[in-house]
């Protein structure tokens, strides 16, 4: 099925690039760089090479079809400071769980249920929405929660695919991954569009300003999402045992110790980068400098949190995946393919539609463009020049644009594939399809028309 999927979009690809009256005003390198584009995404979704190959290979095309002037150009993505930032903040995250950061997760989500489900239906949601400011990774939130939650679900007496265990699955899957842009040091995918507003002359957005930009309208979004997804697993439940009387099992509890001082070192080290980046100037301290130190800090003898296990177990397939993806974005801006693109497709939409409309417009092709990737971040990379070139042809703030199509990618749910967190949730086997294709396409709907609204009336 997967082979077919993305043989169709490769075909449908191909037969637009294509058309005469599309490809006129492209030159010969535009050409090529959209067949390059094609390529990569058919290579990116089909898979028949591992991800790994597939970065090298687009590099390798780029100076074959004479795209590239020599290798520094090809390799140019892999300059970027956001790669080492995903790099630093990984290894950072692996060592909050090392020191027991997870622990006081647990034992702090085991006092809230001795009051019975209900507070931690209420409350996960909560907690969830703030948590990437303190463990800036999806995937190490979901599993941190998933075995208490599966222990909490036996706990109260639930079945296996009880009602308590679904919804907690979406607020530790879906809403997980929408949360992690609340902040761009929430994640791989804020941090790479962070630098792509920097590298695109945007605007060198800072902590503080991100998060009152990005905050409001996505909390506000999620909140309706997490109302809707409770009434409607709630109204679909089969045998809904949330209001029978159960006797409730005991919950194992490690006994609670005090934190080794290596905690506090490692959480006030954390917490210190996190003020670096609230009080000095980018321009003067680059984003990726605290982290880095905090690395150093936590590699020390005494601290003992990274060695070198830790660096050669780093996912360095998704490197040379998001370095590849950076020199694709690069070369679609740096030779006029993406903007070129933009006027084409701009003669789509009606000429006296008023701004509302060519913004739904825009919101609605970038919301289609991001089913032909399954990584958000090489999403983001190849989707971001093309739609910014759209701000100076419709007069909209290019902030705007850019925070809608931030937003529109990082919220995309409509399948598992769209992102990590979802897809594990998925594969548990505790949401049917038909749960998942709801959920996923009214969370994707929503975030989608709150991106809209933020960039006509907030941002």
């Amino acid at each position: 099925m997967k082979w077919r999927i993305s043989f169709f979009i490769m075909m449908v690809s191909l037969f637009f690039l294509t058309r005469d009256s599309l490809l006129a005003e492209f030159s010969t390198v535009q050409k090529l760089t959209l067949g390059l584009l094609v390529a990569a995404v058919y290579l990116w979704v089909a898979s028949p090479l591992p991800s790994g190959a597939t970065s090298i290979l687009l590099i390798a095309l780029m100076m074959l079809l004479g795209l590239a002037d020599g290798v520094e150009e090809a390799v140019v993505g892999f300059l970027s400071p956001a790669l080492y930032f995903i790099i630093m903040l990984s290894f950072i995250s692996h060592s909050l769980v090392k020191v027991g950061i997870d622990r006081v997760i647990v034992r702090l989500l085991v006092k809230i249920s001795r009051s019975g489900p209900g507070p931690i239906v209420c409350g996960l949601p909560v907690f969830i929405a703030v948590l990437p400011i303190i463990l800036p990774s999806a995937v190490a939130r979901f599993k941190i929660l998933l075995p208490l939650l599966i222990r909490l679900n036996t706990y109260f007496g639930f079945g296996e695919k009880s009602l308590f265990k679904k919804f907690s699955l979406y607020v530790i899957g879906m809403m997980n991954q929408n949360a992690t842009m609340i902040i761009f040091t929430g994640g791989g995918f804020p941090v790479l569009a962070s630098q792509l507003l920097s590298d695109y002359g945007v605007a060198d957005i800072g902590w503080l300003e991100w998060f009152g930009r990005i905050a409001p309208p996505l909390w506000f979004g999620l909140l309706i999402v997490t109302i809707f997804v409770w009434h409607f697993l709630k109204a679909t439940a089969k045998d809904d045992e949330w209001g029978d009387e159960r006797q409730e099992l005991p919950l194992e509890e490690k006994e609670q110790v005090s934190m080794p001082l290596v905690f506090w070192i490692a959480v006030i080290g954390f917490l210190l980068m996190i003020v670096a980046w609230i009080i000095t100037d980018r321009e003067q301290v680059p984003l990726v400098l605290p982290p880095m130190l905090l690395v150093v800090l936590y590699a020390l003898p005494k601290m003992g949190l990274i060695n070198n296990n830790v660096i050669r177990s780093y996912d360095w397939e998704n490197f040379l995946l998001l370095g590849a993806s950076f020199s694709l974005g690069m070369l679609m801006s740096r030779n006029g393919t993406a903007k070129e693109l933009a006027e084409q497709l701009l003669e789509l939409v009606p000429q006296d539609g008023n701004m509302v409309l060519k913004v739904l417009f825009i919101a609605l092709f970038i919301f289609v463009l991001r089913f032909l990737f399954v990584v958000p971040s090489s999403a983001v990379i190849v989707i971001f020049p093309i739609v910014i070139s759209y701000a100076e042809l419709i007069g909209i703030a290019p902030v705007n644009l850019s925070f809608l199509v931030v937003m529109i990618i990082g919220g995309m749910m409509v399948l598992p594939i769209h992102s990590p967190t979802t897809f594990y949730a998925f594969e548990t086997g505790v949401f049917t399809k038909k749960e998942q294709y709801v959920i996923g396409v009214f969370s994707s709907f929503i975030i989608l028309i709150m991106a809209v609204i933020a960039a006509l009336y907030y941002w």
